[in-house]
């Protein structure tokens, strides 16, 4: 386990939690820090950090041995708030400490929280590899569309023309679709979920803690000083837009589950009626398709108006984990007596200089 030290809160510090005797069964309460939250009223993180000290109990691992790391973002403050390790590091670089945690540490349970600015901008390298890379780490992705730690610029998930304090005029970029990127960069786990959906969102929890492998979570969520209501038309109780996605069974949605899709021409999927074709050729949703086209024809549904928007599981294949082949690339160097670090630093292209 990692060692306790007493040190104080900031960013780039390991926030240390209190070592008491664990009992056999763990509690949301043991989860809780002393630490006061403090979001502002209303912001969806509130749910969020309350959905996920809820499901830490159900990993059945330790307290020392879970660790939260975050980079810089109001997201990035729920290490202080969960009385686990965690480390409040720099701007978009949580994957590639949390990389340096899972591959030297496997017995540790990673998670690393994470916003659209923080994840997508000038973190955008350290995440697409950590999920390339296939690293067993878990990334949260809160993504509220907006800039709310730094007061309301737009991010790289904005709407192209929204007007903010960094964009006057209208946001001439076009946004990511941080599903899609995850899926680009050959993600084995992706998924999304909804801040205020408490139940959907603990199963995604539950569905990426059993993963061998990189997970990606990206999580719809509300700022209601700077971007409220952003996601509202997903929140409404009979969203006709909002697809929820169930591993094996036909993907339907609309009132009355009237609606379905089927593949269109290149690929592309295409809402349907469901009445309207035949019923073997409404897809039926599987996660487990190696190949992540159709994962990624599913996420090109939600074209940022929120008419077809999925939640779920997108993608849930099994691929060898980085720190896993690297511990095995490891125990064979050392079986077979390799290993002399003087010699693989001398190399045959080195000289000397008299």
């Amino acid at each position: 386990m990692l060692d306790k030290h007493d040190v104080p809160n900031g960013a780039g510090r390991l926030r240390s939690l209190q070592l008491v005797p664990q009992a056999s069964g763990l509690a949301t309460k043991d989860f809780k820090s002393d630490q006061e939250v403090r979001w502002c009223p209303g912001c969806g993180d509130y749910a969020i950090l309350a959905a996920f000290q809820s499901f830490l109990p159900e990993l059945q691992v330790p307290r020392e041995n879970v660790v939260v790391v975050s980079g810089i973002g109001c997201s990035s403050r729920l290490p202080y708030y969960v009385d686990t390790f965690g480390m409040h590091s720099i701007h978009g670089r949580a994957p590639a400490i949390a990389t340096g945690l899972a591959t030297s540490r496997p017995d540790l349970s990673v998670w690393v929280i994470t916003g659209d600015g923080d994840a997508l901008s000038i973190g955008g390298n350290h995440l697409i590899h950590a999920l390339r890379r296939n690293v067993n780490i878990k990334i949260l992705l809160f993504n509220n569309r907006i800039y709310g730690l730094t007061k309301g610029q737009y991010s790289p998930t904005s709407e192209q023309g929204k007007v903010t304090k960094s964009t006057p005029y209208g946001s001439l970029d076009h946004p990511f679709n941080p599903v899609s990127l995850a899926l680009g960069a050959e993600a084995s786990f992706v998924a999304r979920s909804v801040d205020s959906d408490r139940k959907h969102l603990q199963s995604v929890f539950r569905a990426a803690a059993d993963h061998q492998g990189a997970a990606f979570i990206e999580i719809f969520q509300n700022c209601p000083i700077f971007n409220d209501d952003a996601f509202a038309p997903v929140k409404e109780t009979a969203s006709p837009g909002l697809i929820r996605l169930a591993d094996g069974e036909q993907v339907r949605f609309g009132p009355g589950g009237s609606m379905g899709l089927t593949y269109g021409r290149y690929g592309a999927l295409t809402p349907v009626a469901a009445d309207s074709v035949p019923a073997p050729e409404l897809v039926v949703h599987d996660i487990g398709r190696q190949d992540p086209s159709y994962a990624f024809a599913l996420s090109r549904l939600d074209d940022g108006h929120f008419s077809h928007t999925p939640i779920g599981v997108f993608r849930s294949v099994e691929r060898p984990s980085y720190d896993r082949l690297m511990a095995d690339q490891i125990e064979a160097a050392r079986a077979g007596g390799e290993g002399d670090l003087a010699t693989l630093l001398a190399g045959n292209d080195t000289w000397e200089v008299s």
